[in-house]
């Protein structure tokens, strides 16, 4: 096969027969001989025509097909369904770390946008995407209209704490959120093998109440930050895996099927370097960490006390008033949330997962001393 004007590339013939698209794939690899050959092989402008001779089966590859699916085309150029190791990092690239001073103009898009088309739920996922979050304002105050707003992303989820449920500050779960407690910056779901994608808020209600304010730490960014400061910090955090679960509930008790460090990788291309793709913290889930080298656990310890002083830099935080009308999603596995004096909360998973997220656990919120009223559905 011609490659270029000087180049010519081989594809095997069991790989042709077997990769070959022509609508719903019914011919299974099991039943192709393995010294299956062509009976007829013509070259046509587009590209090549054959006929395999074990039962006359007819194939038509364009150039570009094949040449896309060379080793060395491969690793460069992706295909119509999957992107190659380096456009996945080329697409990594696309995001943008950000500070405290990203309260200055914060991403955000208007409601019908995003209701209105297709084209704007894209760029509300793209500016989730690379930013790691996005107000979206003027929503309406109702749960149906916020579920309305979750659900032309991705349909509900359920999981151990429902679909689109609830709680309050009474310790119905034996869970911090269930508390009047102030949470440190944290992520959750840090007990499920595959963590929720986008974390959602909207507070429905707040008149003559306090509380609301809420907290978004960038991780990607502050796992940057402790790559420059601490090198051995930062590789402790991605070399030592940690066992995450979520008990003390009667009849609950998970844990992902592995342990997980708290920051995990990107594959790399040799020679380039790692970026994080996700983090995991989360103290109040955080089993004991086991290990055979005890010098191992005393690095854990030293490099979590350094990430968490990160976190906390006012530098690292930006903190934002909820209020009723403006929703607003971070990207889960990225960014750090907390929500101060809330009493009420209403919240959903989604389900479906895209390029960069998207399994979603989202909140829907009223904050301390005031009264309530939620409609049923």
């Amino acid at each position: 096969m011609p490659a270029s004007r000087d180049k010519t590339t081989a594809i095997g013939h069991i790989y042709g027969i077997i990769n070959f698209q022509c609508g719903i794939r019914l011919l299974r690899f099991p039943a192709i001989p393995e010294d299956i050959e062509p009976s007829d092989i013509r070259r046509k402008e587009a590209g090549l025509f054959i006929a395999w001779a074990n039962d006359g089966h007819e194939s038509f590859y364009t150039y570009s097909w094949l040449h896309a699916r060379t080793k060395r085309q491969f690793s460069q150029e992706s295909t119509s369904f999957y992107l190659s190791l380096k456009q996945r990092h080329t697409y990594v690239s696309r995001l943008e770390h950000w500070s405290c001073s990203i309260a200055e103009n914060p991403p955000r898009l208007h409601y019908e946008a995003v209701m209105k088309s297709d084209e704007g739920v894209k760029e509300w996922t793209s500016l989730i995407r690379k930013w790691g979050f996005c107000f979206v304002d003027e929503c309406p105050v109702t749960e149906k209209a916020t579920q309305e707003l979750l659900e032309r992303i991705a349909f509900i989820r359920h999981t151990h704490y429902g679909g689109f449920w609830q709680f309050t500050s009474n310790l119905a779960i034996k869970d911090s959120a269930y508390t009047q407690l102030a949470l440190a910056a944290h992520t959750d779901t840090t007990y499920f093998t595959d963590p929720v994608g986008l974390h959602s808020f909207h507070l429905l209600s707040h008149t003559d109440g306090e509380g609301g304010s809420s907290l978004l730490v960038d991780g990607f960014s502050a796992a940057q930050v402790l790559r420059m400061e601490s090198p051995e910090s930062f590789d402790a955090l991605c070399r030592i895996k940690v066992r995450w679960h979520s008990s003390g509930n009667e009849g609950v008790n998970i844990m992902p099927d592995r342990s997980f460090p708290v920051l995990t990788l990107e594959e790399s291309q040799p020679g380039q370097e790692a970026k994080v793709s996700q983090v995991r913290w989360n103290n109040d889930d955080r089993a004991a960490i086991h290990a055979d080298d005890p010098k191992e656990v005393a690095q854990f310890y030293a490099a979590a006390r350094k990430w968490v002083e990160i976190l906390r830099r006012p530098s690292s935080q930006y903190w934002h008033q909820l209020r009723p009308g403006r929703f607003v999603g971070s990207q889960h596995g990225r960014l750090y949330i907390s929500v101060e004096n809330i009493a009420f909360l209403k919240g959903t998973n989604l389900g479906q997962r895209m390029k960069f997220c998207i399994k979603h656990p989202t909140l829907v919120v009223v904050p301390l001393n005031e009264e309530h009223t939620l409609d049923e559905h």
